[in-house]
């Protein structure tokens, strides 16, 4: 069944929109035309139209039910094409037969009534679990996340939303095994391991310096390499300690007999003899030794000090180093100063290789310089030991974390946990009872349409709509079956020739409703017929006569009486009309109750082209058409001034053209002056105009004092004509029952 109708962005209805809820059985909604009732019809037609993406029907248990729609496309759909689809009822099936179907029908009807309130129960019972669960949520945000975030919040990290803090803490409680620290325990690791995460530092280069160490006790420096004692000239130059002097002396002779001492010609071959033999092999190869040691010393050490500035400039600038900055400059400082000095006297020994020099050791320099890039790399090496299990060491701070929360709320997340299972436990049973329902509805609905199959019959609906046709004086024309189609219709005179194209207006609409409500009791597919289904009717009575409009009343009537009292596949009416006679006529119940609670009524209006509804529930506001016009002109704040000029036509029409037989001279003859009678005159034309006049190409909106002066002209007709008690009497018991209305 439908329980509401909601209308927004189409047609008359705006962005606001309209809402009509607690639909019951039957439901009365009048309206004048064009305020909007055909769009509600349209809607429940084809509510998967583009033009309703705003619109929305609302459906019990959430269970959409087959829909037949009257208004003017199902007249259209159904006549004017030659024929009409063949309606299936019961025609063919026995007393037993109708009353097995009935039976099926009816535990049908049951198991469906069941499965919603089953459904009812399983949403109360989820809505019940989803607020636990929110209330759980809110108590773990402010009582363990609230209280906690600034010592803990990179545990948090991933979980800063309601909802997954309040699971991961579920979680939580469930898988952690982490032994339980104490509080000064975690922050104390948090404090440490959430600070500024650690990065792997390289190793500091270790100093390969024993070349250096070997070649610095060498015996070497302390020789004094002279020439051969035995030479003749040897005995002078060690006299006069001449060694070096004379070994310089020996790479600036040239050939000749000039000496390169005393620049005179005293060169001999002898004394070159005796030069070459003072200065023999051993002393060259001492000569050479020294050089060569010299020279790998200068390099090697160069090459340390070059390093080991490296370091020094390297790690001054690095805010992690673990090297001992202050002693590894002090050293390097005093190392360099001894490089300085062992180069100075091992330039001096190439020099003078018969000096005996001493080299000052650098050993304990270098070897503490040593120490303190090995104690250096140690602390990096555990240092990059700590970064490597970083990850490990986080986590397992992050889980004695979680741990220690969870265990301060043992106690309330427990209660959650038993109270959730226990939801949970009746939810699941519900949905299984929900699902055999289904099951078993879905059993039994194929029953049914396998039963409908094998005793249903076009006929009936023939014989029924011509028996209709002739009870009311439509006697030259009848339904009949199409000779070239099964289950067709056409409409044939008695003639023989098909009538459809030249029936009128009336006729045609009164047979196309016959042929609605027939598909209402049944169906165009035989296996459906009793499948249930909600009527909605859309002004049925255009273009009908009196007595027509009598029978199409008295019609639905029967269709009300069989609703209420639950017999039949249709469940739910939703009646719209404009005519106030067949409204008081379908909606009148037995002159002795005045409400129904099965029955709902509401009147649709347009203002400003702009729809609105106003429901009146139980208490039908139409008691007349007279009254009616009445009530709307006490309403007039929400009607337009077109709609207002053609009630008080109305009005004066009934009570003085009709009831009084004054013409419109007679009532501007009513009043005293030329003056007066002008006015009256004018507010006659105006309600004329705005009732039979139609602005093709423009629309005047009425001034809001334009219609408060005719009001007052209004009500002096009466006053002058001598029915001011009426109007008093009218205007004052719509006033009143509008004030009891709101």
């Amino acid at each position: 069944m439908l329980e509401s109708i909601t209308l927004k962005n189409v047609a008359t209805y705006d962005s606001t929109g309209v809402q009509i809820n607690n639909l019951k059985k039957i439901n009365f909604i009048y309206g004048a035309n064009g305020c909007g009732k055909t769009t509600i019809s349209k809607l429940v037609y084809n509510p998967s139209d583009n033009d309703y993406a705003n619109c929305r029907l609302g459906w019990k248990g959430q269970l959409p039910v087959k829909v037949l729609v009257y208004d003017k496309d199902f007249r259209d759909r159904n006549f004017g094409k030659g024929k009409m689809d063949g309606v299936f009822t019961l025609g063919q099936a026995t007393k037993e037969e109708v009353e097995a179907i009935e039976k099926m029908q009816l535990e049908l009807e049951d198991i469906k009534d069941r499965g919603i309130e089953k459904k009812k129960t399983l949403d109360i019972q989820e809505k019940t679990k989803q607020d636990h669960e929110n209330k759980f949520k809110e108590i773990v945000w402010l009582e363990i996340y609230k209280e906690n975030e600034n010592e803990f919040k990179e545990a948090f990290r991933g979980f800063l939303k309601k909802d997954a803090f309040r699971d991961k803490i579920l979680d939580e409680f469930k898988y952690n095994n982490k032994p339980i620290l104490t509080l000064e325990e975690l922050k104390e690791k948090a404090h440490t391991i959430f600070g500024e995460p650690p990065v792997t530092l390289p190793v500091v280069s270790v100093i390969e310096f024993s070349r250096l160490l070997e070649i610095e006790p060498n015996k070497i420096w302390k020789k004094k390499i002279i020439g051969k004692a035995d030479v003749q000239i040897a005995g002078l130059i060690q006299k006069l300690n001449l060694n070096d002097w004379v070994n310089e002396g020996r790479s600036y002779m040239q050939e000749g007999e000039t000496c390169p001492f005393c620049q005179q010609q005293t060169i001999t071959e002898k004394f070159k003899k005796q030069l070459e033999d003072y200065f023999d092999k051993s002393f060259t190869q001492d000569t050479a030794a020294v050089k060569t040691l010299s020279d790998e010393y200068n390099y090697v050490y160069q090459n340390i000090q070059n390093l080991l500035e490296q370091i020094e400039l390297k790690e001054k600038s690095n805010p992690n180093s673990k090297l001992n900055i202050e002693s590894f400059s002090a050293l390097l400082k005093t190392l360099t100063s001894q490089f300085v000095t062992n180069k100075e006297l091992i330039n001096n020994k190439v020099k003078e290789p018969s000096r005996s020099i001493e080299l000052v050791s650098t050993k304990d320099q270098l070897e503490a310089i040593g120490q303190l890039i090995n104690d250096c790399n140690t602390e990096i090496k555990a240092h990059n030991a700590i970064v490597n299990d970083y990850t490990s060491q986080r986590n397992d701070l992050v889980k004695s974390i979680w741990k220690y929360l969870v265990e301060g709320r043992r106690t309330t997340i427990d209660a959650f946990i038993a109270k959730s299972d226990g939801l949970e436990k009746g939810i699941q049973a519900l949905k299984k009872q929900h699902t055999e329902l289904r099951d078993k509805y879905s059993e039994l609905y194929k029953k049914i349409k396998e039963a409908n199959k094998n005793v249903t019959s076009v006929q009936p609906s023939i014989d029924v709509i011509n028996h209709i046709l002739k009870t009311y004086g439509f006697l030259n024309f009848e339904i009949v079956p199409s000779k070239t189609e099964a289950n067709q219709y056409q409409i044939q005179r008695q003639d023989g020739s098909i009538a459809e194209s030249t029936l009128s207006e009336g006729e045609a609409t009164f047979i196309t409703f016959l042929y609605y409500l027939q598909q209402a009791k049944g169906s165009t597919k035989e296996d459906s017929i009793t499948e249930e289904r909600i009527l909605v009717i859309d002004d049925p009575v255009s273009s009908l006569d009196s007595n027509v409009l009598f029978v199409v009343s008295s019609l639905i009537k029967e269709i009300i009486k069989t609703i209420k009292r639950n017999i039949g596949s249709i469940k739910q009416l939703i009646l719209l009309t404009h005519n106030v006679y067949f409204h008081k006529e379908v909606s009148f119940i037995d002159g002795r109750t005045s409400k129904n609670g099965d029955t709902h009524f509401w009147i649709l209006r347009k203002k400003n082209n702009t729809s609105s509804i106003q429901p009146f529930e139980k208490e039908n506001p139409i008691q007349s058409s007279y009254e009616l016009l009445w009530k709307e002109l006490s309403n007039s704040s929400n009607n337009s001034g077109i709609t207002i000029q053609n009630i008080m036509r109305r009005i004066i029409e009934n009570y003085f053209k009709i009831l009084g037989r004054y013409a419109d001279d007679d009532l501007i003859k009513s009043f005293d002056n030329h003056q007066e009678q002008e006015i009256c005159r004018s507010l006659v034309c105006w309600i004329n105009d705005g009732s039979h006049g139609l602005l093709d190409d423009l629309y005047v909106e009425q001034q809001d004092a334009t219609i408060e002066r005719y009001f007052e002209v209004f009500k002096q007709i009466f006053v002058k004509t001598g029915h001011e008690e009426h109007y008093k009497m009218m205007h004052m018991e719509q006033s009143v029952k509008t004030v009891i209305n709101n």
